[in-house]
Protein backbone atom coordinates (compact mmCIF):
# COMPACT_ATOMS: atom_id res chain seq x y z
CA UNK A 1 0.00 0.00 0.00
CA UNK A 2 1.69 3.28 -0.99
CA UNK A 3 2.38 5.84 1.39
CA UNK A 4 0.46 9.32 1.69
CA UNK A 5 1.80 12.57 1.39
CA UNK A 6 1.14 13.17 5.32
CA UNK A 7 3.26 9.82 5.84
CA UNK A 8 6.54 10.65 3.52
CA UNK A 9 6.22 14.09 5.21
CA UNK A 10 6.28 12.20 8.72
CA UNK A 11 9.11 10.29 8.06
CA UNK A 12 11.08 12.83 6.71
CA UNK A 13 10.35 14.97 10.39
CA UNK A 14 11.37 11.91 11.91
CA UNK A 15 14.55 11.51 9.97
CA UNK A 16 15.77 15.16 10.70
CA UNK A 17 15.48 16.13 7.48
CA UNK A 18 12.27 18.24 7.90
CA UNK A 19 11.27 20.44 11.13
CA UNK A 20 7.24 19.91 11.90
CA UNK A 21 5.04 22.73 10.73
CA UNK A 22 1.49 22.49 10.82
CA UNK A 23 1.29 25.20 8.24
CA UNK A 24 2.97 22.95 5.73
CA UNK A 25 1.33 19.59 7.13
CA UNK A 26 -2.35 20.92 6.13
CA UNK A 27 -1.70 21.29 2.75
CA UNK A 28 -0.53 17.95 2.50
CA UNK A 29 -4.37 16.46 2.20
CA UNK A 30 -4.71 18.61 -0.80
CA UNK A 31 -1.98 17.45 -2.32
CA UNK A 32 -2.63 14.24 -2.18
CA UNK A 33 -6.02 14.25 -3.59
CA UNK A 34 -4.98 15.82 -6.65
CA UNK A 35 -2.20 12.55 -6.70
CA UNK A 36 -4.38 9.90 -6.55
CA UNK A 37 -6.53 11.54 -9.38
CA UNK A 38 -3.30 11.91 -11.88
CA UNK A 39 -2.46 8.01 -10.54
CA UNK A 40 -5.68 6.70 -11.03
CA UNK A 41 -6.83 8.34 -14.36
CA UNK A 42 -2.97 7.69 -15.44
CA UNK A 43 -3.83 4.12 -14.74
CA UNK A 44 -6.55 3.67 -16.84
CA UNK A 45 -5.53 4.87 -19.33
CA UNK A 46 -2.68 2.65 -19.47
CA UNK A 47 -5.20 -0.23 -19.07
CA UNK A 48 -6.40 -2.46 -22.13
CA UNK A 49 -9.56 -0.97 -22.31
CA UNK A 50 -8.96 2.55 -21.25
CA UNK A 51 -9.85 5.53 -23.04
CA UNK A 52 -12.32 3.39 -25.22
CA UNK A 53 -15.64 4.18 -23.37
CA UNK A 54 -16.50 7.11 -21.73
CA UNK A 55 -15.44 10.54 -21.10
CA UNK A 56 -12.40 11.01 -19.00
CA UNK A 57 -13.25 12.18 -15.72
CA UNK A 58 -12.66 16.16 -15.49
CA UNK A 59 -9.71 17.16 -13.98
CA UNK A 60 -9.40 18.21 -10.26
CA UNK A 61 -8.98 21.80 -9.56
CA UNK A 62 -5.28 22.51 -9.06
CA UNK A 63 -3.67 24.53 -6.35
CA UNK A 64 -1.80 27.95 -6.15
CA UNK A 65 -0.13 28.22 -3.25
CA UNK A 66 1.26 31.26 -2.09
CA UNK A 67 3.13 33.25 1.07
CA UNK A 68 6.09 34.35 2.30
CA UNK A 69 9.49 33.52 1.23
CA UNK A 70 11.45 30.76 3.30
CA UNK A 71 7.56 29.13 4.43
CA UNK A 72 8.52 25.09 2.59
CA UNK A 73 5.72 26.20 -0.80
CA UNK A 74 8.88 24.84 -2.96
CA UNK A 75 9.88 21.75 -0.52
CA UNK A 76 5.78 20.68 -0.40
CA UNK A 77 5.71 20.77 -3.98
CA UNK A 78 8.27 19.10 -4.98
CA UNK A 79 7.61 16.11 -1.89
CA UNK A 80 3.77 15.82 -4.32
CA UNK A 81 6.12 16.07 -7.26
CA UNK A 82 8.33 13.62 -6.52
CA UNK A 83 5.57 11.19 -5.26
CA UNK A 84 3.67 11.39 -7.53
CA UNK A 85 4.23 8.38 -10.11
CA UNK A 86 3.04 9.52 -13.47
CA UNK A 87 5.02 9.86 -16.32
CA UNK A 88 3.87 12.63 -17.97
CA UNK A 89 4.68 15.57 -15.33
CA UNK A 90 6.98 18.46 -15.04
CA UNK A 91 8.68 20.99 -12.84
CA UNK A 92 9.86 24.19 -13.83
CA UNK A 93 10.42 27.55 -12.47
CA UNK A 94 8.09 30.11 -14.15
CA UNK A 95 9.68 32.49 -15.90
CA UNK A 96 12.15 29.85 -17.88
CA UNK A 97 9.02 28.49 -18.88
CA UNK A 98 7.66 31.61 -20.07
CA UNK A 99 10.81 32.03 -21.77
CA UNK A 100 10.40 28.62 -23.94
CA UNK A 101 6.69 29.90 -24.40
CA UNK A 102 7.84 33.12 -26.44
CA UNK A 103 10.40 31.24 -28.28
CA UNK A 104 7.70 28.80 -29.38
CA UNK A 105 6.16 31.49 -30.47
CA UNK A 106 8.28 32.96 -32.20
CA UNK A 107 9.18 29.95 -34.37
CA UNK A 108 5.15 29.43 -34.87
CA UNK A 109 5.08 32.98 -36.12
CA UNK A 110 7.58 32.07 -38.98
CA UNK A 111 5.27 29.49 -40.39
CA UNK A 112 1.96 32.08 -40.76
CA UNK A 113 0.33 30.08 -37.95
CA UNK A 114 -2.92 31.45 -38.15
CA UNK A 115 -2.98 31.12 -33.54
CA UNK A 116 0.62 31.05 -32.93
CA UNK A 117 -0.58 29.61 -29.55
CA UNK A 118 -2.08 26.78 -30.55
CA UNK A 119 1.08 24.75 -31.54
CA UNK A 120 2.99 26.22 -28.61
CA UNK A 121 -0.04 25.00 -26.31
CA UNK A 122 -0.49 21.41 -27.76
CA UNK A 123 3.07 20.86 -27.34
CA UNK A 124 3.27 21.50 -24.01
CA UNK A 125 -0.55 19.05 -23.84
CA UNK A 126 0.99 16.55 -25.30
CA UNK A 127 3.93 16.38 -23.11
CA UNK A 128 2.35 16.88 -19.57
CA UNK A 129 -0.56 15.85 -17.49
CA UNK A 130 0.88 17.56 -14.73
CA UNK A 131 2.64 20.90 -14.38
CA UNK A 132 4.58 22.51 -11.30
CA UNK A 133 5.41 26.09 -11.70
CA UNK A 134 8.17 27.45 -9.28
CA UNK A 135 7.48 31.39 -7.89
CA UNK A 136 4.75 32.41 -10.43
CA UNK A 137 5.42 35.79 -10.79
CA UNK A 138 4.77 38.05 -14.19
CA UNK A 139 6.71 41.14 -14.99
CA UNK A 140 7.01 41.17 -18.67
CA UNK A 141 3.95 42.44 -20.44
CA UNK A 142 4.33 40.22 -23.08
CA UNK A 143 3.85 37.07 -20.47
CA UNK A 144 0.66 39.59 -19.25
CA UNK A 145 -0.67 39.08 -22.74
CA UNK A 146 -0.57 35.46 -23.44
CA UNK A 147 -0.73 33.69 -20.35
CA UNK A 148 -4.71 33.77 -19.80
CA UNK A 149 -5.28 32.63 -23.42
CA UNK A 150 -2.25 29.45 -23.20
CA UNK A 151 -3.29 28.33 -19.52
CA UNK A 152 -7.53 28.34 -20.49
CA UNK A 153 -6.25 26.02 -23.27
CA UNK A 154 -4.04 23.96 -20.54
CA UNK A 155 -6.99 23.76 -18.33
CA UNK A 156 -9.26 22.80 -21.14
CA UNK A 157 -6.79 19.98 -22.53
CA UNK A 158 -6.80 18.71 -18.36
CA UNK A 159 -3.81 19.86 -17.80
CA UNK A 160 -3.60 19.97 -13.83
CA UNK A 161 -1.22 22.74 -12.40
CA UNK A 162 0.32 23.47 -8.91
CA UNK A 163 2.49 26.51 -8.21
CA UNK A 164 4.04 28.40 -5.79
CA UNK A 165 4.24 32.22 -5.56
CA UNK A 166 5.65 35.09 -3.04
CA UNK A 167 1.89 37.17 -4.37
CA UNK A 168 -1.58 36.20 -3.62
CA UNK A 169 -3.36 36.14 -7.08
CA UNK A 170 -4.58 39.38 -6.97
CA UNK A 171 -1.05 41.19 -6.89
CA UNK A 172 -0.20 39.48 -10.11
CA UNK A 173 1.74 42.13 -12.03
CA UNK A 174 0.54 44.82 -10.16
CA UNK A 175 1.13 48.36 -11.11
CA UNK A 176 1.83 46.40 -14.96
CA UNK A 177 0.99 48.10 -18.18
CA UNK A 178 -2.10 47.77 -19.30
CA UNK A 179 -3.18 45.04 -16.34
CA UNK A 180 -6.67 45.35 -17.69
CA UNK A 181 -5.43 43.30 -20.45
CA UNK A 182 -4.41 40.53 -17.56
CA UNK A 183 -7.15 40.37 -14.73
CA UNK A 184 -9.33 37.95 -16.99
CA UNK A 185 -6.12 35.05 -16.10
CA UNK A 186 -6.81 36.42 -12.87
CA UNK A 187 -10.20 35.42 -12.48
CA UNK A 188 -9.66 32.18 -14.77
CA UNK A 189 -6.70 30.99 -11.81
CA UNK A 190 -9.48 30.98 -8.94
CA UNK A 191 -11.88 29.16 -10.79
CA UNK A 192 -9.64 26.45 -12.09
CA UNK A 193 -7.52 26.59 -8.82
CA UNK A 194 -7.74 26.44 -5.11
CA UNK A 195 -5.58 28.98 -3.69
CA UNK A 196 -4.51 28.09 -0.92
CA UNK A 197 -1.68 30.84 1.92
CA UNK A 198 1.02 29.12 3.65
CA UNK A 199 0.82 30.94 6.93
CA UNK A 200 3.93 29.11 8.72
CA UNK A 201 5.57 32.10 11.03
CA UNK A 202 9.41 30.66 10.40
CA UNK A 203 11.36 31.37 7.00
CA UNK A 204 12.78 27.99 6.95
CA UNK A 205 15.77 30.05 4.55
CA UNK A 206 15.94 32.37 6.89
CA UNK A 207 16.32 29.97 9.90
CA UNK A 208 18.85 28.15 8.22
CA UNK A 209 21.40 31.00 8.31
CA UNK A 210 20.38 32.83 11.58
CA UNK A 211 23.56 33.87 13.10
CA UNK A 212 25.64 31.70 10.57
CA UNK A 213 29.01 33.00 8.96
CA UNK A 214 28.50 34.91 6.02
CA UNK A 215 31.11 36.37 5.04
CA UNK A 216 34.47 34.34 4.13
CA UNK A 217 38.05 35.66 3.81
CA UNK A 218 40.85 35.58 2.27
CA UNK A 219 39.07 33.32 0.05
CA UNK A 220 40.03 30.02 -0.66
CA UNK A 221 39.80 25.95 -0.55
CA UNK A 222 38.34 26.32 3.07
CA UNK A 223 35.99 29.08 2.38
CA UNK A 224 34.98 27.76 -0.88
CA UNK A 225 33.84 23.94 1.18
CA UNK A 226 32.02 25.99 3.31
CA UNK A 227 30.10 28.31 0.88
CA UNK A 228 29.48 24.98 -1.02
CA UNK A 229 27.71 23.29 2.45
CA UNK A 230 25.70 26.56 2.91
CA UNK A 231 24.56 26.11 -0.51
CA UNK A 232 23.93 22.36 -0.50
CA UNK A 233 21.61 23.77 3.08
CA UNK A 234 20.08 25.80 1.07
CA UNK A 235 18.96 24.37 -1.85
CA UNK A 236 18.31 21.11 -0.60
CA UNK A 237 21.54 19.32 -2.41
CA UNK A 238 20.47 20.48 -5.71
CA UNK A 239 22.81 21.78 -8.10
CA UNK A 240 20.45 24.51 -9.74
CA UNK A 241 19.70 25.52 -13.23
CA UNK A 242 20.26 28.70 -15.63
CA UNK A 243 17.38 31.30 -15.16
CA UNK A 244 17.50 33.95 -17.93
CA UNK A 245 15.59 37.47 -16.66
CA UNK A 246 13.96 39.63 -19.04
CA UNK A 247 16.14 43.18 -19.06
CA UNK A 248 14.67 45.73 -21.47
CA UNK A 249 14.43 43.70 -24.42
CA UNK A 250 17.13 41.56 -23.46
CA UNK A 251 18.22 38.86 -20.95
CA UNK A 252 20.25 38.47 -18.22
CA UNK A 253 21.30 34.80 -17.44
CA UNK A 254 22.37 33.40 -14.33
CA UNK A 255 23.55 29.97 -14.54
CA UNK A 256 22.72 28.23 -11.09
CA UNK A 257 19.63 29.09 -9.34
CA UNK A 258 17.21 27.41 -7.32
CA UNK A 259 14.44 28.10 -5.01
CA UNK A 260 14.77 31.53 -5.14
CA UNK A 261 18.74 31.04 -4.07
CA UNK A 262 21.31 31.84 -7.01
CA UNK A 263 25.18 31.22 -6.90
CA UNK A 264 27.49 33.71 -8.93
CA UNK A 265 31.07 34.55 -9.03
CA UNK A 266 31.82 38.30 -9.11
CA UNK A 267 33.02 38.56 -12.46
CA UNK A 268 29.95 36.52 -13.62
CA UNK A 269 27.68 39.68 -11.91
CA UNK A 270 30.52 42.82 -12.26
CA UNK A 271 32.79 42.08 -15.31
CA UNK A 272 30.03 42.23 -18.05
CA UNK A 273 28.49 45.20 -18.61
CA UNK A 274 25.21 45.21 -16.40
CA UNK A 275 23.56 48.25 -15.31
CA UNK A 276 21.00 49.29 -12.41
CA UNK A 277 18.35 47.51 -13.94
CA UNK A 278 19.76 44.08 -14.33
CA UNK A 279 20.43 44.20 -10.62
CA UNK A 280 16.72 45.32 -9.66
CA UNK A 281 15.48 42.16 -12.24
CA UNK A 282 18.37 39.76 -10.12
CA UNK A 283 16.79 41.16 -6.54
CA UNK A 284 13.22 41.15 -7.35
CA UNK A 285 13.73 37.05 -8.18
CA UNK A 286 16.24 36.07 -5.53
CA UNK A 287 16.15 36.03 -1.54
CA UNK A 288 19.28 35.16 -1.13
CA UNK A 289 22.95 35.83 -3.81
CA UNK A 290 25.45 33.79 -3.06
CA UNK A 291 28.47 35.69 -4.51
CA UNK A 292 31.98 34.01 -4.68
CA UNK A 293 35.46 35.20 -5.37
CA UNK A 294 34.93 39.24 -4.35
CA UNK A 295 38.81 40.79 -5.02
CA UNK A 296 40.23 43.59 -4.09
CA UNK A 297 39.47 46.52 -5.94
CA UNK A 298 41.74 49.25 -7.13
CA UNK A 299 42.35 51.26 -10.36
CA UNK A 300 42.60 48.50 -12.35
CA UNK A 301 39.66 47.16 -11.77
CA UNK A 302 37.39 50.55 -11.43
CA UNK A 303 34.39 49.98 -13.83
CA UNK A 304 33.61 46.20 -11.88
CA UNK A 305 34.32 48.19 -8.61
CA UNK A 306 31.84 50.36 -9.74
CA UNK A 307 28.91 47.56 -10.56
CA UNK A 308 29.82 46.09 -7.46
CA UNK A 309 28.83 48.97 -5.27
CA UNK A 310 25.20 49.26 -7.49
CA UNK A 311 24.92 45.87 -6.85
CA UNK A 312 25.22 45.59 -3.35
CA UNK A 313 23.19 48.89 -2.81
CA UNK A 314 20.22 46.95 -4.82
CA UNK A 315 20.86 44.06 -2.55
CA UNK A 316 20.33 45.82 0.46
CA UNK A 317 17.16 48.08 -0.89
CA UNK A 318 15.49 44.83 -1.64
CA UNK A 319 16.50 43.16 1.75
CA UNK A 320 18.17 40.17 -0.28
CA UNK A 321 20.43 37.84 1.98
CA UNK A 322 24.41 37.74 0.90
CA UNK A 323 26.70 35.01 1.34
CA UNK A 324 29.91 35.95 -0.07
CA UNK A 325 33.77 34.20 0.04
CA UNK A 326 36.01 37.83 -0.50
CA UNK A 327 39.80 38.48 -0.87
CA UNK A 328 39.49 40.35 2.04
CA UNK A 329 37.39 42.09 4.93
CA UNK A 330 34.33 44.60 3.70
CA UNK A 331 36.94 47.61 4.91
CA UNK A 332 40.03 46.57 3.37
CA UNK A 333 38.60 45.42 -0.21
CA UNK A 334 38.84 48.55 -1.48
CA UNK A 335 41.73 51.27 0.53
CA UNK A 336 43.43 52.74 -2.27
CA UNK A 337 42.42 54.83 -5.90
CA UNK A 338 39.08 56.32 -7.29
CA UNK A 339 35.98 55.70 -5.84
CA UNK A 340 37.69 54.41 -2.54
CA UNK A 341 36.35 56.98 -0.11
CA UNK A 342 33.12 55.97 -1.34
CA UNK A 343 33.07 52.41 -0.68
CA UNK A 344 33.17 53.01 3.31
CA UNK A 345 29.77 52.97 2.55
CA UNK A 346 29.30 49.93 0.56
CA UNK A 347 31.40 48.21 3.39
CA UNK A 348 29.07 49.79 6.06
CA UNK A 349 26.14 48.11 4.26
CA UNK A 350 28.16 44.95 3.62
CA UNK A 351 28.37 44.52 7.48
CA UNK A 352 25.21 45.27 8.04
CA UNK A 353 24.24 42.35 5.69
CA UNK A 354 26.58 39.91 7.51
CA UNK A 355 23.81 40.53 10.92
CA UNK A 356 22.06 37.92 12.02
CA UNK A 357 18.38 39.90 11.73
CA UNK A 358 18.97 40.45 8.04
CA UNK A 359 16.46 39.98 5.39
Amino acid sequence: MRETLTEIYDECIAKGRLRADAAQRSVLPQLDGIRSWLEETSARRRGLLGGLFGKPAPAPKGLYLWGGVGRGKSMLMDLFMEATEIERKRRVHFHAFMQEVQKGLEAARKTHAEDALQPVAESVIAKTRLLCFDEMQITDIADAMIVGRLFQKLFDAGVVVVTTSNRVPDDLYKDGLNRAIFLPFIALLKERMEVVELESETDYRQHRLQGAKVWFSPAGPDQKRAISQIWAELTGGDPGTPLSLPVNGRELKLERVHNGVARASFWELCARPLGPADYLALAGAIRVLVLEDIPHLTASNYNEAKRFVTLIDTLYEARVRLVASAADLPERLYVEGEGAFEFARTASRLREMQGADWG
